[in-house]
């Protein structure tokens, strides 16, 4: 007779007690929705796939945690969801706590799941989690039971047991330099720069790559701990942007408690939480994108796929320049970290055509 999920998952935690759902799925050979969804995890409730009416129901929760994660870094972030709004292929969470940018076009299930601490939690066609919210103190714990009574779906599909296989990251072809930085010279809003990526088929570590070391600078990997570091020592507010491919979760403000254990560099602030695995960081940039409010200057964190980890900037708002501070602290960080040895791709303006 074959061993149910749940009782496998118990004997797991039985031997390697708080171990992370997401880790414990790996070791059981499934992905976490499956896990979830087998009631192995407690009380589990599956919710239809209305995810814009979901989110506009959530500012009735009150004071609630947001967490977003890719494989290298997690971000918390604690308050209430606020100005919502939903658009064709995306929902903006907007408020001066919670500030999400979502793509629900990637999502596939959703759940409540009961307990000690309850939580909704959204995940993609693959079983990977993408966005989860969690109760907190000031929860409305009501209104908290009326949202997952409202989006209950019995007949939810269930989600994928076999975890897919890794996606390949897209193949890199030639790109005409030259071409990208004068795309890139010109640009005048930071959210113009995937669609410039778009435009020249580049990905960003071969923009990064060929845009010259005045526009992206390597930066040794620990570039994002010391950033925050200093952030934390001087004062300087930053913007902490985390995602993955269905959800981005973004962080405004200051940067106060430092803590390095295990291998993960964290953030541990009351209402802030981050945790970076720094040996997950491939490579780090020092990044300046001209903007009409002037330059905006970023340090990036990719992983070996190339992949954004986690991006860092000055607290700022459109229309405002970027803060002195938080350019000096950059150029501080770029300066006591040489740059690594990067290997051009062979993308070379004199190889197109």
């Amino acid at each position: 007779m074959t061993t149910s999920l749940p009782a496998r998952f118990q004997a797991l935690q039985a031997s390697t007690p708080h171990l992370r759902a997401r880790d414990a799925a790996a070791r059981l050979g499934t992905t976490e929705a499956a896990l979830l969804a087998s009631g192995a995890l407690g009380p589990v409730t599956p919710l239809r796939p209305d995810w814009g009416a979901l989110f506009a129901a959530m500012p009735a929760l009150g004071r609630v945690m947001a967490l977003t994660r890719n494989e290298m870094a997690v971000h918390e972030r604690y308050g209430t969801v606020r100005d919502v709004s939903a658009g064709p292929g995306h929902i903006l969470v907007v408020g001066p706590e919670i500030d999400l940018r979502l793509f629900p076009g990637r999502w596939a299930h959703g759940f409540a799941l009961g307990g000690e601490r309850p939580s909704l939690q959204i995940f993609d066609r693959q079983g990977v989690a993408v966005f989860k919210l969690y109760a907190a103190e000031g929860t409305d714990r009501a209104a908290w039971s009326q949202l997952e009574k409202t989006f209950a779906d019995p007949q939810a599909a269930l989600p994928p047991a076999e975890p897919a296989a890794p996606e390949a990251p897209p193949a890199e072809t030639a790109v005409d330099g030259a071409a990208l930085r004068e795309g890139w010279l010109a640009l005048r809003d930071t959210h113009d720069f995937f669609p410039l990526l778009r435009q020249h088929g580049a990905s960003r570590r071969q923009a990064f790559r060929l845009a010259g070391q005045d526009l992206a600078r390597p930066l040794a990997p620990a570039a994002g701990g010391l950033a925050l570091t200093l952030a934390a020592e001087r004062g300087v507010p930053v913007m902490v942007f985390v995602g993955n491919r269905g959800a981005i979760q973004i962080h405004t403000g200051p940067v106060q408690r430092i803590l390095e254990r295990g291998g993960w560099f964290n953030v541990l602030d009351p209402d802030f939480n981050l945790h970076l695995r720094e040996e997950g960081v491939a490579e780090a940039w020092h990044i300046t994108k001209p903007t009409e409010d002037g330059p905006v200057t970023s340090i990036e964190l990719l992983d070996a796929a190339g992949e954004v980890i986690a991006m860092l900037f000055g607290a700022r708002k459109p229309g405002q320049p970027e803060l002195a501070e938080w350019r000096a602290l950059a150029a501080d960080v770029a300066a006591r970290l040489a740059p690594t040895a990067v290997t051009p791709t062979a993308v070379a303006p004199e190889a197109v055509a």
